[in-house]
């Protein structure tokens, strides 16, 4: 049970009834566990967010040449690697 103390909010929202309709009748079906109907409306959000984000990205480097944008993530991709390797080199004792 959820208390006052968790990180959670509680939500009031409005929805069509054909959408409430269909969105319970595919819970019910996976199996329909309490909070499922929570659960799913924040993956939506989650995934909603994502893809806003991922979209004003994409737009934000419209003008920028595919080429350099890989580059900049190989690039980026190496000093991550090379920080790894040497947190994680074990030491000479």
């Amino acid at each position: 049970m959820k208390t006052a103390d968790d990180d959670t909010v509680r939500w009031t929202i409005f929805v069509p009834r054909d959408t409430d309709l269909s969105l319970r009748t595919h819970l019910a079906q996976a199996g329909l566990k309490k909070g499922s109907l929570s659960k799913f409306v924040a993956d939506a959000v989650a995934w909603r967010l994502f893809d806003l984000n991922v979209g004003a990205a994409q737009a934000h480097n419209q003008a920028v040449p595919s080429r350099k944008i890989e580059d900049e993530i190989e690039q980026a991709l190496n000093d991550v690697r090379r920080e790894r390797r040497t947190a994680f080199r074990p030491t000479s004792s």
